[in-house]
């Protein structure tokens, strides 16, 4: 799209928003729904998009997108009309006799632009929130995954009319486009540097952003920890989508004395779950494009393989790789990987793991495996992250109760839920003072014995 279409298409929405549709509840949920149909309706398709795009498995793109997806508007549709309702809170003595409450509202045209590594879900999850807090939004998805982005943009452009909600596919020059119009909330999904600009650009307007950006997350391998039971929930959730996860397992400190047990283990798993050869595994995905393949591939070292470390150029995959021996000045500990590289580094004393991870960005998730209670609970307290599990990996992600962001440079701002429609809404507080009754002691000229009173009432 034109800049001149784009700003057409910000204004349109924004008309339609001052029509006040949007604000009744039975209308949120009626577009909800037909959201939900679209995503069922249309499983297949979307399951073709994602294996050309991705060369995910039509198992894979439900139970991590269309499934998802699914699963969180079920949810706001079920909870939405008491998230909407006006909530009644305390009222001090000294604004007797009045009630207060709480109004959720939308701020109204929303911008959601979003990834592409899991485009499904996180472009429509937002729009889902985004929906249910009563605004309009515009969709921009990544350029990276056309056959889903064009999918999407027939999709929602079959059941909601542009001036509500509408995508806008392309690429830099629209991105730019859109961050130059003034919108009522952002919520972007990306990387660091993206995340940056995207606020730059919203500070012109004084826009409120929801960030969700990456980073490093670490995995804490302690004694005590059930090493085969690891090695098979780490492998999932290292090479789930060959790695292009942003709460992906990035890097491991594993207790030294169990190191060399932990990296048997998830040599087998890698066997057992992708075969002796993933390469040649149809549901094995692939690396999204040959930019992004060749700066993952030059991440391995050969002299610290262990296992994997094959590649193909035509198909852009590389094979499941365990880096041993890893130090923090190597190229691999430098930059989030987004593939699938595992690697592991070793620590002697808890203190030293926690001082290493706080030492670094605040990461979007942390992983801990341990059957130490005093480990887990000094982990989870003393380190900064966003979210994460307790001997498992990612599938936080994946609860409706739970909100899920980062801090730090791994975001600000969460969603999914009561989280997420709070994320799109603005919470208007307001006070409604009763006129049968009108106390003196605020008015002036003021007395000594308003002032005991006004004592008595704020303290």
């Amino acid at each position: 799209m034109t800049r001149d279409e784009i700003h057409a298409l910000v204004t349109a929405q924004r008309a339609y928003f001052d029509t006040h549709a949007t604000l009744d509840v039975g209308f949120r949920l009626q577009m909800l729904g037909k959201l939900r149909d679209a995503l069922m309706q249309n499983e297949a398709r979307i399951a073709e998009a994602l294996k050309s795009d991705l060369g995910k498995s039509a198992f894979e793109g439900y139970m991590c997108e269309t499934g998802l997806t699914v699963s969180e508007i079920t949810y706001v549709i079920r909870h939405l009309r008491r998230w909407a309702k006006d909530r009644t809170v305390p009222t001090p003595l000294v604004s007797f006799h009045s009630h207060s409450y709480v109004k959720p509202a939308p701020y109204g045209v929303a911008l959601i632009m979003s990834p592409w590594n899991y485009p499904i879900l996180l472009t429509l999850e937002p729009l889902a929130d985004a929906i249910a807090a009563g605004n309009t939004a515009i969709l921009k998805p990544s350029a990276y995954s056309p056959a889903t982005s064009a999918l999407m943009a027939e999709l929602i452009g079959g059941i909601f009319p542009p001036e509500y909600v509408a995508v806008v596919t392309g690429g830099r020059e629209e991105n730019a486009c859109l961050l130059d119009e003034r919108f009522d909330t952002i919520f972007f999904t990306g990387s660091r540097a993206v995340g940056q600009l995207v606020l730059e650009k919203a500070a012109k307007h004084l826009t409120p952003v929801t960030l969700e950006l990456g980073g490093k997350s670490p995995v804490v391998v302690d004694e005590t920890a059930n090493l085969k039971l690891t090695a098979k929930r780490l492998v999932f959730g290292k090479l789930l989508n060959c790695g292009q996860t942003c709460v992906a397992p990035d890097y491991v400190l594993c207790a030294r004395g169990v190191k060399d047990r932990l990296i048997e283990y998830v040599k087998a798993e890698i066997v057992a779950q992708y075969g002796a050869d993933p390469l040649k595994n149809p549901d094995y995905g692939k690396l999204v494009n040959r930019k992004h393949f060749d700066r993952v591939r030059h991440l391995i070292d050969p002299q610290k393989t262990v296992h994997g470390g094959g590649f193909d150029p035509a198909t852009l995959q590389i094979a499941p790789t365990v880096l041993d021996n890893v130090t923090p000045d190597d190229p691999v500990m430098g930059e989030e990987i987004f593939g699938p590289i595992l690697p592991i580094l070793t620590y002697d004393k808890l203190d030293d793991a926690v001082a290493f991870i706080n030492a670094r960005p605040h990461p979007l998730a942390l992983y801990i495996f341990s059957s130490d209670k005093a480990a887990i609970r000094r982990v989870t307290s003393e380190c900064t992250f966003g979210g994460g599990c307790v001997n498992d990996t990612i599938i936080h992600l994946a609860t409706s109760t739970m909100g899920f962001g980062g801090v730090g440079d791994s975001g600000m701002g969460a969603y999914h839920g009561k989280t997420g429609f709070d994320a799109f809404s603005t919470h208007k507080s307001i006070l409604d003072k009763k006129t049968w009754l009108d106390l003196p002691m605020r008015y002036q000229p003021y007395k000594r014995l308003y002032g005991k009173l006004i004592r008595m009432f704020l303290k």
